[in-house]
């Protein structure tokens, strides 16, 4: 069975995207990032829920005081990119349950009133929705380079507050000349689905 998605949006999306490490000079809008989520918020998550904020890093200032949490092998393309995202998970994503998810709004106290289970519900569904963003910023034409090295907790205190839970750091751009490494092996089917 083929696939229903044009070949060519396949492509775009997952089979020649990379990680780019390197970027042209060409800015990344407003309108772009808008158009991006715009289109990923319909993207599948528990209880319609919607805990992925997005903190757009532009400034000089904001992003020398990004830069100094990440790891070394990262700071100068971070420096370098066009537009950096910190995407993190709102622990506080439960008060819009009663508007997110209609059918049944006392998910909002049945499910999250204690925080552990929040913090928990949070990271999972904000993850989905940060993958969601990566194929949205591929799909507006343009390159992500997702990084975990970076110092969460510097980057919580730096730039969020105790709600919120940092994710992983995003560069955005037009990839430039030879940003990417040579694509790496993947799993083979049999070596990942069981059937039961």
């Amino acid at each position: 069975m083929s696939l229903v998605l044009d070949p060519t949006a396949q492509d775009l999306l997952f089979r020649e995207a990379h990680t780019a490490n390197a970027f042209t000079a060409e800015p990344v809008t407003d309108e772009q990032v808008q158009a991006i989520y715009d289109l990923v918020k319909f993207g599948p998550t528990a209880f319609n829920q919607t805990p992925l904020r997005i903190t757009l890093v532009r400034s000089a200032e904001a992003r020398e005081r990004l830069v100094k949490h990440m790891a070394e092998g990262n700071q100068a393309k971070t420096q370098d990119a066009p537009l950096v995202a910190i995407l993190s998970a709102d622990n506080e994503f439960h008060e819009e349950l009663p508007t997110l998810f209609p059918a049944f709004p006392q998910a909002k106290d049945v499910f999250f009133a204690e925080r552990p289970a929040r913090e928990g519900s949070a990271k999972v569904n904000a993850a989905l929705q940060a993958a969601y963003f990566i194929i949205g910023v591929r799909a507006a034409g343009l390159a992500a380079g997702p990084m975990t090295g970076v110092d969460f907790e510097g980057v919580r205190k730096e730039f969020l507050d105790d709600d919120h839970t940092p994710l992983m750091v995003v560069n955005i751009g037009h990839a430039a000349e030879g940003a990417s490494y040579p694509r790496s092996p993947r799993l083979a089917y049999e070596d990942v689905v069981t059937t039961v």
